[in-house]
């Protein structure tokens, strides 16, 4: 049997790591979501530009690392170019995470949420330029209600995956429980104990993934479009 007194002896550090994991999911959550909406309107846009600045932009960012795009937020604007959010480096760092997580979700929101997009019928889009709604009106008003009510389910999954992908935000300097983790076992009063450490981690991830799965699976059940 596995002694799991090294997690309990460090249960407080843990505990300070997750909740700096869910500061950094729930800001990038909303913020990603925000991106992603306005990159799929781009790419939906009757504008070439917009549509080209789109496309391209997610092409770029779902195929590169993330561990990549933090870098490149911590070394590269925050250290190298001095792009600070804040003299404090601890804060600096967070919202340079934050940025970088959501800049790399907002992606996989955008495809997803151009997915829902799809299953709009057209004759929809077209009534309402035919009672002389904009682009934007009908795009506001009519289609990105049905999309976001059709695509609750894979957001939610998208969502899981950026909670999960919290762990790599260490790159950005960023102290989130990953970065705990591996501090504590770093440490050399540290000497047994590594694998029950890293199950009660993980089952702290499924504390925080279980129930984000439930709530969007429930919510798709409640607000499933009629067809």
């Amino acid at each position: 049997m596995f002694d799991f007194s090294p997690f309990f002896d460090h249960f407080d550090e843990i505990l300070q790591g997750f909740w700096a994991t869910i500061r950094l999911a729930a800001v990038a959550a909303v913020l990603s979501l925000i991106i992603g909406t306005l990159l799929a309107s781009f790419r939906v846009a009757p504008i070439p530009v917009l549509r080209a600045f789109g496309s391209g932009y997610v092409s770029v960012v779902r195929n590169t690392p993330l561990t990549l795009v933090l870098l490149m937020c911590s070394l590269g604007l925050n250290d190298i170019l001095a792009l600070k959010f804040s003299e404090v480096p601890s804060t600096s760092y967070y919202w340079w995470a934050v940025l970088g997580l959501s800049a790399y979700t907002g992606a996989f929101v955008c495809e997803t949420l151009r997915s829902g997009i799809n299953t709009v019928p057209l004759g929809q889009a077209e009534a309402a330029r035919s009672v002389g709604l904009t682009f934007t009106q009908s795009l506001r008003m009519i289609i990105l209600p049905q999309a976001f009510r059709a695509i609750i389910a894979p957001l939610g999954s998208v969502f899981i995956a950026m909670i999960k992908n919290t762990t790599v935000a260490a790159a950005a300097g960023y102290g989130e429980v990953a970065l705990v983790t591996k501090t504590i076992v770093d440490a050399p009063s540290f000497s047994n104990g590594v694998i029950p450490l890293f199950i009660g981690v993980a089952v702290g991830f499924l504390i925080l993934t279980l129930p984000t799965g439930y709530f969007f699976g429930w919510l798709a059940k409640r607000m499933a479009v009629a067809r």
